[in-house]
């Protein structure tokens, strides 16, 4: 089976052609429709540039992307949104938009030059606020909201906006464990009752393990492993990605593995 979204051979660098600094090199990973995949590393990974590339934001250098078996490059940037939705790390609204308002900008990419929403996307907006338990704060200005509050609204507008896909970057970084567990949650049941493919982001270990069906371990901008999360979120792998010991486990109670650093490895 095709696969939904691959990744072959992508490296990147930033800066000029005599000085570009390498971020990715060589990263071949392959998602498939309807998974969860979290994408693990130290800072400086490449974590967030693999993001980039995989919503089309950013161009592999060399490499290629396909969606669907489609090349991602040939693909214009409102088509590209229409399938894949992107939640960054921070949201801020320059002017004093309503919680509703930023939802229904999730709709843009199915909007005609200068055609307003309708009832039908007011009504896609409304019940992806349902689905992210945010409808109460319909009215509220988004930036009068908590940070677990905001993540949930601008994840609303990522499910109005319809995609097949959802790309988070550090979906709990900042937020405190109520809100890392709201959001862990809500991201379990889009992937139950819609069937979403996600790829996060995170340095939240038990984050991936408890949302997470596959990891892809990032060090140094190239795979150190990638498969089940079960299979590859061991001690040893761990140890070669942070250069930590930790003890790795499975928690009955919680339904998955739990990771528990120990001590910087000497």
């Amino acid at each position: 089976m095709t696969p939904f979204l691959s990744i072959r051979d992508v490296s990147f660098g930033y800066g000029r052609t005599r000085d570009v600094r390498p971020v990715l090199s060589n990263v071949s990973i392959d998602i498939d429709r309807g998974s969860v995949v979290g994408l693990l590393g130290p800072n400086g990974s490449g974590k967030t540039t693999l993001l980039r590339i995989m919503s089309g934001v950013l161009a592999p250098r060399p490499g290629t992307v396909t969606l669907d078996g489609h090349a991602l490059a040939a693909l214009s940037r409102r088509d590209i949104a229409r399938r894949i939705a992107v939640v960054a790390q921070e949201t801020h609204s320059t002017f004093d938009f309503t919680a509703l308002e930023m939802v229904l900008m999730g709709r843009y990419p199915h909007l005609g030059a200068f055609e307003l929403e309708g009832a039908d996307d007011l009504d896609i907006a409304r019940r992806a606020m349902q689905t992210t338990g945010t409808a109460a704060l319909e009215p509220r200005l988004f930036d009068t909201l908590s940070g677990g509050e905001k993540q949930r609204v601008v994840i609303a507008s990522a499910l109005a906006q319809a995609s097949d896909m959802l790309l988070l970057d550090e979906p709990t970084a900042a937020l405190d464990l109520r809100y890392q567990l709201e959001i862990a949650t809500v991201l379990k049941a889009l992937n139950d009752a819609r069937q979403t493919t996600i790829v996060l982001s995170t340095h939240d270990l038990n984050l991936a393990a408890a949302v997470c069906e596959r990891v892809v371990l990032l060090k140094q901008g190239t795979v150190l492993a990638a498969g089940p999360t079960r299979e590859t979120l061991t001690a040893d792998n761990i140890r070669a990605l942070y250069d930590i010991d930790a003890d790795v486990s499975f928690h009955d109670r919680a339904g998955h593995l739990t990771v528990v650093p120990l001590a910087a490895h000497r």
